[in-house]
C-alpha cells in the first residue's frame, strides 16, 4: 500500500497557508489535515460561527458577514476579500456552500488562488446533470434513460415523465445531496412536484432547472472515489455503498459494498475514471451510479459530484490515503506516485452521520424535522478502529441556518461485521444533550437484520423508519427525571430538619402521601410520576395518560422500588426494579436532559392547569396547525376565509435546507393565518387554524 512522505509540505503552500471556505466538521477536518502537513490555516466564519469548532482550531479566522448564508458562505466577493485580508494563497471549498460553483473556482483562479478542486470548466460540465449525462455517454458510460435537453418547462417535463412511465425522479440539473429530488409514482401530483422541486432547487442552487429519469425501484446507490493529477494519471480508490438513505440524502455509507464482486467494481472503477477523463478532471471526485439490486453488473451513471464526498472518510480507512492531502498535492500540480495496481483495500469501513433533528413517530409514519439548541454536554467516541470528524464542542449553538450534520462516526474493522458492532457500539458512548439528534436511530439501523445481512436498497430506511423510532418514552427515563426534581426538593444533611417539609410523602399516623411529579417529553403525552419516600430510597409509579377510550390514567406497571446512587457530575445512576440504568445528564433554562445509549429526551415541567389555560386558545383548537420546527415561513397557499379540503397544502415551513409541507387536517374554512412568506418561527408555533364545518354551523 502506498504511504505519502507526510513531511512534505505541497508545493509550498505553508507560508501563506490554505482558507477553508466552509464551516462545521468538513473544515475541522480539512483544517486537521493541514496542520500535519505544516501548512498554515484560515478559517471564515459567520456572525453565528464567532465562538465554532473550525475557528478555534484554525491558524488564523474571518469574519465574513452576518448568519445568513447568501452573506457569508455563499458569498464570493466576501470569501476573495478573507483571503487578501488573510494572506492566504489556496482556497479548498469543502462540500456543500460553493465547493461546486464554477464561478467561485474562476473566482479564485482571477484573484491568483489555487482552487483545491477540480477546474471551472469541470465543475461546469459536471454540475450540469442533462450535459454531464450527454459527455459521459460519448465516452461509453451507460446512463439511466431520462429527459435529454436542457430549460425544459414544467409542461415539457411532465410530457417527458409521462413517455417514460411512472414512476419518474425529479432531479435538479444543478447541486446535489438530494436536495429537490422528488420520487412522483402519481401522474396527478406531477405539477405540484415540479413546483416543489424547482423551488427548492432556486433556494439551494440558485437554478430551478430539473431533468426527470426512470425510477429503479429497489436500487442500489454505489459511487466510486476517483483522484486525477494534472499529468494525466487518473486513478479510482473503490467504491462505497450509500444506498441508507432517507428523503435521498445518505446516512450510513460503507467501504467497499457488500454487492459487488471483483469483475464489477474493476468494470465501475474503470467507467468512473473514463468519466472523470471524459471532462479533464483534477483532484478527488467522486461518480456516482445506481444499481440494481436484482442485476449490479446493470449499473448506470447518475451523476459526478466534483469535490470531497462527506462520506470520503470511509474510502480513507480502506486505502490509507488521506484525500484532503491528495487534494492539496494534486492542486499543486504534483503527480501520483501511485498507479491504479499500487491501490490495495484493507478491511471495511462504516460511516454514520449525526444529524441535528427530532423523530416524530405517528400512526403511520414518523416525521424526521430539524432540531436546534445549545450543545449542554458532549461526549466523542474514540477507541480502536473508531475515528470522529466532529464540528461540535460544548456550549455550540445549532441553529436552523446550515446543514443539519454535526458530526460523523466512523469504524474499521478487518471484516464487515466487526466495522458494524464497532460502529454501533461508537454510537452508544456518543453523547449530545441540549437538541434532538438520530443518534439512537442510527444504532437502531445498524442493527437492522437487513442492514447486518447487506441486503440494501435506497428505500430500507423510509419503508422500516417507523420500527427504528420507540412510539414511547422508557419509564425508567421518567423516574430517573422524577427522583433528580425530587432531590432537589430535598434539603441537605446539615442541621435539624422539619419533617413535614420534606417531600417524602411523611405524615404523623398515617399512610405516607405521593409527591407528584407531572413531566413532558415534545412529542409525547404528558405523565405523571408519582414518587413516595427519598430520592435514594423510593417507590415510584409512573402514570400514563388516559387512553383515548376515556379510560383512566393507566399506571405503565406496578410501583417500583428505586433509587438514586451518587455519581460524578453529568452522570445519573438509577436503581429501577433492581437494574441499574446509567445515564448522561445536563440541565437547561427549561427542564433537564438524559441521555443512554445514543438516544436523548428532554424533560420538561409539565403544568396542566396552563395546558388547559392555553387549550382555550388557538393552540387548543383541534384545527390548529402549529410548526413542527423551529425555521422560515417560505410559501403561504391560503388565505383567511378560504375553504380548503384535507390534505390541501396551506404553508411550507423551511429549516436546515428542508422543506415541510403544512396541509389542512379536515375540510374546513381557515379562520386564523398568522404568518406570511419570510416570518421566522417557532417549534410549535401556532400557524393557521382551520375550522370545520360543523363547528361553523355550531357557532
Amino acid at each position: 500500500m502506498f504511504t505519502a512522505d507526510s513531511a512534505a509540505t505541497p508545493g509550498g503552500l505553508g507560508a501563506g497557508g490554505v482558507l477553508v471556505a466552509n464551516r462545521g466538521e468538513i473544515a475541522v477536518r480539512v483544517i486537521r489535515t493541514l496542520r500535519r502537513l505544516g501548512v498554515r490555516s484560515v478559517a471564515v466564519f459567520s456572525d453565528a460561527d464567532a465562538d465554532a469548532r473550525h475557528v478555534r482550531e484554525a491558524d488564523t479566522a474571518v469574519r465574513i458577514g452576518p448568519a445568513s448564508a447568501a452573506e457569508s458562505y455563499l458569498s464570493i466577493e466576501r470569501l476573495l476579500d478573507a483571503a487578501r485580508r488573510s494572506g492566504a494563497r489556496a482556497v479548498h471549498p469543502g462540500y456543500g456552500f460553493l465547493a461546486e460553483n464554477a464561478a467561485f473556482a474562476r473566482a479564485c483562479a482571477e484573484a491568483g488562488l489555487v482552487f483545491i478542486g477540480p477546474p471551472a470548466e469541470a465543475i461546469e460540465l459536471m454540475g450540469d446533470k442533462i450535459r454531464a449525462k450527454e459527455t459521459v455517454r460519448a465516452a461509453g458510460v451507460p446512463v439511466v434513460p431520462g429527459s435529454s435537453g436542457s430549460g425544459l418547462t414544467d409542461e415539457q417535463l411532465a410530457e417527458a415523465a409521462r413517455e417514460i412511465g411512472m414512476p419518474v425522479l425529479l432531479k435538479p440539473s444543478a447541486g446535489g445531496g438530494g436536495k429537490g429530488m422528488r420520487l412522483v409514482r402519481d401522474e396527478a401530483l406531477l405539477a405540484d412536484e415540479i413546483a416543489a422541486a424547482r423551488r427548492e432547487a432556486r433556494g439551494s442552487f440558485g437554478d430551478d432547472t430539473l431533468l426527470v429519469e426512470r425510477w429503479i425501484d429497489r436500487p442500489r446507490h454505489i459511487e466510486i472515489q476517483v483522484l486525477a493529477d494534472s499529468h494525466g494519471q487518473v486513478v479510482h480508490l473503490g467504491e462505497r455503498e450509500c444506498s441508507l438513505q432517507r428523503r435521498h440524502q445518505k446516512i450510513i455509507e460503507e467501504a467497499p459494498s457488500p454487492l459487488l464482486d471483483e469483475a464489477t467494481r474493476a468494470a465501475m472503477g474503470e467507467a468512473a475514471v473514463q468519466a472523470a477523463r471524459s471532462c479533464g478532471y483534477l483532484g478527488a471526485g467522486t461518480v456516482e451510479f445506481i444499481v440494481p439490486g436484482s442485476a449490479p453488473s446493470a449499473y448506470y451513471f447518475m451523476e459526478m459530484n466534483t469535490r470531497l464526498q462527506v462520506e470520503h472518510p470511509v474510502t480513507e480507512l480502506i486505502t490509507g490515503l488521506d484525500l484532503v492531502e491528495w487534494q492539496l498535492r494534486t492542486a499543486a500540480g504534483e503527480p501520483l506516485p501511485f498507479a491504479q495496481q499500487d491501490i490495495a483495500f484493507t478491511g471495511h469501513a462504516v460511516e454514520a452521520r449525526v444529524c441535528a433533528e427530532t423523530a416524530r413517530p405517528g400512526k403511520d409514519r414518523v416525521d424526521f424535522l430539524p432540531s436546534a439548541g445549545t450543545v449542554r454536554a458532549l461526549s466523542e467516541p474514540d477507541g480502536e478502529g473508531v475515528r470522529t470528524d466532529s464540528g461540535l464542542l460544548a456550549g455550540t449553538e445549532v441553529g436552523t441556518l446550515y446543514d443539519p450534520m454535526l458530526a460523523k462516526v466512523i469504524a474499521h474493522g478487518p471484516d464487515r461485521a466487526t466495522a458494524l458492532r464497532r460502529l454501533g457500539g461508537a454510537l452508544g458512548r456518543t453523547t449530545v444533550l441540549g437538541l434532538d439528534t438520530n443518534i439512537g436511530f442510527l444504532r437502531r439501523l445498524l442493527a437492522h437484520p437487513a442492514v447486518v445481512s447487506g441486503d440494501l436498497d435506497t428505500g430500507l430506511v423510509d419503508r422500516d423508519a417507523a420500527s427504528l423510532v420507540p412510539a414511547e418514552v422508557p419509564d425508567e427515563v421518567y423516574a430517573a427525571a422524577a427522583l433528580l426534581r425530587q432531590s432537589a426538593l430535598e434539603p441537605g444533611a446539615d442541621g435539624w430538619v422539619d419533617p413535614f417539609s420534606v417531600p417524602t410523602g411523611w405524615r404523623l399516623g398515617g399512610e405516607p402521601a405521593w409527591t407528584d411529579h407531572p413531566l413532558r417529553v415534545p412529542g409525547h403525552e404528558p405523565v405523571t410520576v408519582r414518587v413516595r419516600g427519598r430520592a435514594t430510597d423510593a417507590v415510584v409509579l409512573v402514570q400514563r395518560p388516559a387512553k383515548e377510550d376515556g379510560g383512566a390514567p393507566e399506571a405503565a406497571g406496578q410501583a417500583v422500588r428505586a433509587r438514586l446512587v451518587p455519581a460524578e457530575p453529568g452522570r445519573l445512576i438509577l436503581e429501577w426494579d433492581g437494574v441499574t440504568h446509567v445515564f448522561a445528564t445536563a440541565a437547561g433554562p427549561e427542564g433537564s436532559w438524559l441521555g443512554r445509549d445514543g438516544d436523548s429526551w428532554h424533560l420538561l415541567d409539565h403544568d396542566p392547569v396552563e395546558a388547559a389555560l392555553r387549550g382555550g386558545g388557538a393552540a387548543g383548537h383541534a384545527g390548529a396547525l402549529t410548526a413542527p420546527m423551529p425555521g422560515t415561513v417560505t410559501v403561504v397557499k391560503a388565505a383567511v376565509g378560504e375553504e380548503v379540503v384535507a390534505g390541501q397544502g396551506l404553508l411550507v415551513v423551511e429549516a436546515m435546507k428542508m422543506e415541510h409541507l403544512i396541509a389542512a387536517p379536515h375540510d374546513g374554512t381557515v379562520t386564523e393565518l398568522d404568518v406570511t412568506a419570510g416570518s421566522t418561527v417557532a417549534m410549535d408555533q401556532v400557524l393557521a387554524v382551520v375550522t370545520p364545518h360543523d363547528s361553523e354551523e355550531r357557532e
